[in-house]
Parts: C-alpha cells; structure tokens; sequence
C-alpha cells in the first residue's frame, strides 16, 4: 500500500488539478461562441466542429487508460497531454478554418482521455483506496476552483480584449500544468495500488519499464460483469443528455447579445462551478458514508429537470441562475464515478483501463449529442433540442435507478441503543 505522502505532493496534486481545469476540456463551450460570434459559422458546422473532440476521445480513451495502467511514467503521460492541448488551442485561434479547427479539436480529445485516467492513477497511487473518496473530492474541488477563475478570466478577455484571448489563457495554463505535475515526488506513487492491483500479489515489485503484477485480471473477466455494463449504459445516456446543452445555451446567449455572449457564458460556468466546490466535497463524504448509489441518483435526477428549465425563458439571467442545478449535477458525478468505477475495478490491475473504456461510451454520448443537437436546432429551435435532451436524460435516470447495483461496501449500522436504567 502506499506510504502517507508529502505535503508537497499533495499540495502539487492541489495545483495539478487547479491548472487542469480548463486544460482537461480544452476551451469548451467557449468555442461555440468564438465560432458563431466572431466568425459566423454555420449551428450544423459549430456543432461538428464540437463533436469532433468528443470522437478523438471516444477512440483514445480506452488505449489511454491502458496506456497509463501498463507506464509508470505517469507524470510525464499527464505533461505531454497538456502540451498537446496548448497546442491544439494554439492551432484552433491562429487559422481559424474548418481543417484547423477539426485538427485542434482531436489534438485536445487525445489529450483530454489521457489526463482524466493520468490523473486520477497518481491520486490513487499516491493516497491509497481508503482514502480515495475524500482525495477524489478535493481534487474536484480544487478543480473547479480553476475552473471559477479561469472562466472569470475568460469573460473578461473576451469582452474586453478578444474572444481569442480565451485560447491564449488555456494554453498558458497548460503550461503551469506541466511544471506543477513534476512537484509530485515520483518515489511516493505505489504503481500497483495506482493501477487497481492491491489484491494479495499486489505486494511483489512491478518490472521496471511497466505496472504489470500478478494480481492483473483478464479483459473477459471484465467485459462480462454485468454491473460494468449496466453502469456504462446510464452514463452514456447521462452524457449524451447533458454535454450539448451548456454549448445550446452560450450560443442561444449570442442571439441578440454577441458584444456580451462571452461574459453571460463566463456568468453561466462560474455559477456552476461555484455551486460545484461545495458539491463535490459533499459528494465524497456521502458517497463513503450513505453508498454510491444514493448520492448519484440525485445527479441523473436533476439532468432532465434541468433540460425542461432551459425552454421556460430565455432570458439571460435566468438562464444562468438554472446553472446551480448543473453545479450539483455536474460535481457529484465527477466524484462518484471514479469511486465506482475503483469499486468495480478491486484488485483487477484495470482501474485506469475501464476508467478509459468508460470514457470511451460516454465520450461517444458527447459526442452524438453535439453533434445531433446541431441539427436539431438548425431545423426544429433550440427548445425541441431542449426538450430531446431532456427525455434521453430521463431514459438516463429510470436506467440507473432500476438497473445499477450499490457497488460500495453496505454504510455500517448503527450500533443499537441500550437502555440506561436510571437509579432512584
């Protein structure tokens, strides 16, 4: 098992995963905006263009995970990915044509399916299995603190400078990424815990140039337990129902606003990202003390809700204020998937291999959903690609809530209360 780490490597994991924040998405729902704002793309472009990220993930996510799985040079996995989203960004704002675009887009969905596995392996290769659940929740925390900040940044560099500022930030955080990933003391990694492998021969020495132990289960083993399948499934739909709909809002915010889109869409990210700090601090500690499946539950039940909230008003206020329910959504799913997906993965050696298979379905529910959600609005208004959304959300939540299993250990019962006689 691990050995306690430092306070240095702790507080670099605190900077990794704040630096991270943008860089693990790459600009988002910004380029949605700088793409119909600034350069009037057409909505079935806009939304190729943002699927495009979304596919190059769903193909690398599952070799990403194996990949950092098999390497322990996870550090440098994590670097090399932030350097190809700076560049990707780069690449996007200083030719800024359908070709450029696409390509930059891929380069940052590569880089996104080896970040999210990368990072997550160091934390739990660094913290252990025990304390994982409250460690997930900082990290997420910390992360949406950057997050906070750098959509503050980026409304106001695109309102006051140029929407293309917004790709020159993400590229300088990238970089504060990669010096502050190489802050966490390598030696205080335990590669076999990092990787899922902590069963009884997760004790022996992996091999220099690999993770590998003998406590590493087969593929088919993996693929045939239902749970994994069955949770995949309602992750995939919860994707495909929530990834479009921030993009549909920044851009139903250009409508009539386009000196302001930037600002009202910074307005609609720092809101939920505010809403999710506290969210997924929660998240961690309910999920080890009430079960995963409770907590999550409340994340798919609030998706649908939130769609149908979208086609009331649209009014720009209030289409940020429907952001809190994105922040509660949003930070607890963050949380309490790694927590399931390290339940489902004990002492198999695949954490960070299912983690990028999941990554893949629900990359692939991203995707289609900008992609489709594109078309819908183009021939039938934003409200029916609302609405749509709205009703994939709800096959999301009746899937979980009838179909995926509690899969952390049973909260332990109270011990039961003995009567104190009471002396005369």
């Amino acid at each position: 098992m691990p050995s306690n780490p430092s306070v240095r490597s702790l507080r670099a994991l605190d900077s990794v995963n704040f630096f991270l924040a943008d860089v693990r998405d790459g600009v988002g729902p910004y380029l949605a905006i700088y793409l119909l704002a600034t350069h009037h793309w057409h909505p079935s472009d806009i939304g190729l263009a943002m699927s495009v990220s979304g596919i190059a993930g769903v193909v690398a996510q599952t070799p990403a995970g194996a990949l950092v799985d098999r390497l322990r040079a996870k550090r440098w996995l994590a670097a090399i990915a932030a350097a190809f989203v700076a560049a990707g960004c780069l690449l996007m704002v200083l030719k800024t044509t359908l070709t450029s675009v696409i390509t930059g887009q891929i380069m940052v969905g590569v880089a996104a399916a080896v970040v999210g596995p990368g990072v997550a392996a160091i934390t739990l290769g660094l913290v252990g299995r025990r304390r994982l659940d409250r460690r997930v929740g900082r990290n997420e925390a910390w992360n949406h603190g950057g997050n906070v900040v750098a959509a503050a940044l980026a409304g106001l560099l695109g309102h006051y400078v140029g929407r293309e500022y917004i790709f020159y930030l993400v590229a300088v955080m990238a970089v504060l990424s990669i010096v502050s990933v190489f802050f966490v003391r390598e030696a205080e990694i335990d590669h076999a815990v990092a990787r899922g492998a902590d069963g009884p021969a997760a004790s022996e020495e992996p091999t220099p140039d690999t993770a590998a132990t003998p406590a590493v289960s087969g593929l088919t083993a993996l693929l045939a337990d239902k749970r994994v399948l069955v949770f995949s499934l309602a992750a995939v739909l919860f994707h495909f129902a929530n990834a479009a709909m921030l993009p549909l809002v920044g851009q139903r915010l250009s409508e009539g606003h386009s000196t302001g889109a930037s600002l009202y869409m910074s307005a609609c990210i720092i809101v939920a990202q505010l809403v999710m700090i506290g969210s997924t601090s929660w998240a961690g500690r309910a999920a080890s003390k009430r079960g995963r499946k409770p907590v999550l539950l409340l994340a798919f039940l609030l998706l649908p809700v939130r769609g149908v909230l979208y086609t009331l008003w649209d009014n720009p206020y209030y289409l940020v204020s429907v952001q809190v329910l994105d922040g509660i959504a949003g930070g607890i799913f963050g949380v309490v998937i790694l927590l399931v997906v390290a339940d489902l993965t004990k002492g198999t050696g695949r954490f960070n291999l299912v983690q990028g298979a999941l990554g893949t379905a629900t990359g692939l529910g991203a995707a289609l959903s900008t992609l489709a959600a594109g078309y819908v609005v183009q021939y039938l208004g934003y409200n029916a690609a609302f609405l749509g959304l709205a009703a994939i959300a709800g096959m999301a939540l009746v899937v979980f809530w009838l179909l995926v299993p509690e899969t952390g250990d049973a909260p332990a019962e109270a011990p039961p209360v003995v009567p104190v006689p009471v002396l005369p």
